[in-house]
């Protein structure tokens, strides 16, 4: 298969596996809700230039840096909507970890995952249709698709927003109710996001081996300028080294199990767009476990960006 064939390449859901899909969606952002605490937002007030310096860096430094890298790569319509969608999803569960594996400022990190989480009920699909739309081959392809921008906003925000306020609800009427039901509810909406990302490997395994080269270079270099945006934004809006770390986990791990749900379950399954989401979502544990290690050896050795200091 030619890169370009990607653009018209589909994968076609029954009414069932479109159902799962949506309900995946919707189960991952009540697990997401269930463990927002008020307490999560206290950098707001404590620290307000930090806390909207790093919610900016992720709403709208990424998709600007991400729609640039589009410019000079030029990739076919259906692989710059990818990046786009994966550009424009909330950080996820996992930039925690690592940042918490890093010796980064895991408050910060929480505080970031859960702002962007609660936004993302609206500016994730008005920011999906902003950026595609900016771009004359993703406008074109959508057009083509007949995805109406209404629809797509409409349908993409009830399916964030709805568990998104039915969890924050359970947490604060029945906060002992959300403790017990949290941890299940965020194993089952976690595994079938990985079941999303597997069947998407296997779906695309003899597709991608002949484009791989490609689209693996567009992933690897849009996930490196992710990373390099948050350190950049740590180092302007901090100098604490452990600060600096949490923001550049919480910019280079976006959530590409969300993007590929709403890929399969908004906009027609397109094959090149959730080529990238799949690869987004294994090789960015790569290079963020690669990344860990090599903050961890930097506090071994001394390094400069090792070093911690007080404000």
């Amino acid at each position: 298969m030619d890169i370009a064939d990607l653009d018209n390449l589909r994968i076609v859901l029954d009414p069932i596996g479109q159902a799962g899909v949506a309900l995946a969606l919707m189960l991952v952002m009540f697990s997401v809700a269930l463990g927002l605490r008020i307490d999560d937002f206290r950098f707001l007030i404590e620290k307000p230039l930090l806390f909207m310096g790093g919610v900016a860096a992720q709403v709208l430094a990424l998709p600007l840096v991400t729609f640039a890298l589009i410019l000079v790569l030029a990739p076919p319509a259906s692989v710059a909507l990818g990046m786009i969608v994966v550009a424009c999803c909330p950080g996820g569960a996992v930039s925690n970890l690592m940042t918490y594996l890093s010796r980064g400022n895991v408050a910060v990190s929480v505080a970031l995952t859960a702002t962007s989480s609660m936004l993302a009920a609206l500016l994730t699909p008005a920011s999906i249709l902003f950026w595609s739309h900016s771009y004359e081959p993703t406008a074109s392809l959508l057009k083509t698709l007949d995805v109406s921008p209404f629809v797509f906003l409409s349908q993409t925000t009830v399916l964030l927003a709805l568990p998104l306020v039915l969890g924050m609800t359970v947490a604060a009427k029945a906060p002992d109710v959300a403790a017990r039901i949290r941890q299940r509810a965020t194993l089952i909406g976690a595994s079938a996001l990985i079941g999303i990302v597997i069947y998407g490997i296997i779906y695309f395994i003899d597709i991608l081996i002949p484009v791989l080269s490609v689209i693996g270079v567009v992933v690897l270099v849009h996930n490196a300028l992710a990373f390099a945006t948050g350190a950049f934004a740590g180092f302007v809006l901090s100098r604490r080294s452990a600060t600096r770390r949490a923001l550049t986990f919480e910019i280079g791990i976006q959530n590409s199990g969300l993007a590929l749900v709403i890929l399969l379950s908004q906009l027609k399954g397109l094959g090149g767009a959730a080529a990238v989401a799949t690869l987004w979502g294994v090789w960015h544990l790569i290079a963020g476990s690669f990344i860990v290690a090599l903050f961890r050896s930097w506090d071994l050795e001394g390094n400069w960006f090792g070093r911690q200091h007080n404000n």
